[in-house]
């Protein structure tokens, strides 16, 4: 692991690993679990390698093995352990707990090393639906209690970008097989781009022949498009653009100015996409992506 200087709270620890810090406070004076540095008042403060026994820990004591016989194996035994029960059974909790800590120490190798064991376990869209998606929801509740950074979010999201886009390229190199066409774009100001990549994924895996717009699109740009087909299947991510109170307005306006030139559709998902007051004829939302996926 990478010697980066990393320290963190009890608070920090409870929040990245789920054990309250009480129960922290008691297996560290009971069984001395952990081992924390001091400050010049006493506070405590936990290094990386800290953090990573603790999820080591919580992840034997959460399948069946009690602290008090975790407490009397080395470090070395518990990794051997969390290994041979994770290799076992496939477990993504372990996998996500591998991925906070190449997050948090910045480790690239590690991410790769994680990556390929999962990805030689289950298929690329069971990774995002049931790893990648719950790690990104994590990172937004870190950051809320600032136990993380933006630049660890920053890092960790473009590891993933990086792992979409591959195998999106993957499934492009033959031709789309079905008739429908789906363009894929986020409003203006909308710029956090891996949900809607990874229905590009879906898409392109299903046959679909899709036209990547990105991010920050205008939606008068969107006329090209609708002027080049018969009939589009527009798809967006709202995420923190249009803000809640604009929701319903952009709907109703994309609704009036693109998609009702041909009856083209609008697909939405997204965090801000739940504030819809009404669907409208061409408008379709969705609450999540695997709704979505049997949707299409």
């Amino acid at each position: 692991m990478n010697n980066i200087s990393t320290t963190f709270s009890i608070k920090d620890l409870e929040n990245l690993s789920g054990i309250k810090a009480h129960t922290i406070r008691i297996w560290e004076k009971r069984y001395d679990i952990l081992v924390p540095e001091r400050t010049d008042t006493n506070i405590r403060l936990y290094n990386l390698k800290n953090l990573q026994k603790l999820l080591n820990v919580t992840y034997l004591n959460n399948h069946g093995v009690k602290i008090s016989k975790i407490a009397k194996m080395s470090e070395e035994e518990i990794k051997t352990a969390v290994k041979e029960h994770a290799g076992k059974n496939g477990d993504k909790y372990h996998f996500l707990d591998e991925l906070k800590v190449a997050m948090l120490s910045y480790d690239q190798y590690k991410f790769e090393q994680t990556y390929n064991k999962i990805i030689s376990e289950i298929s690329f869209r069971e990774m995002f639906l049931e790893v990648f998606i719950p790690m990104l929801e994590y990172i937004g509740i870190y950051w809320q209690s600032d136990s993380i950074t933006p630049a660890h979010e920053h890092f960790i999201s473009n590891l993933i970008m990086q792992k979409l886009l591959i195998n999106i390229e993957r499934v492009q190199q033959s031709q789309a097989q079905k008739d429908k066409v789906f363009a894929l774009f986020l409003p203006e100001n909308e710029i956090h781009e891996l949900g809607l990549l990874y229905l590009n994924y879906e898409l392109s895996l299903e046959g679909y022949q899709t036209i990547y717009l990105g991010s920050s699109v205008p939606m008068d740009n969107l006329l090209t498009v609708v002027n080049t087909f018969e009939e589009v299947n527009f798809v967006s991510y709202f995420t923190v653009s249009p803000v809640k109170d604009d929701v319903q307005n952009y709907l109703d306006t994309i609704e009036k100015e693109v998609l009702s030139k041909n009856k083209s559709k609008l697909f939405v998902l997204g965090r801000n996409a739940q504030y819809a007051e009404r669907k409208g004829k061409y408008v379709k939302v969705f609450s999540r992506i695997d709704e979505f996926i049997n949707k299409i």
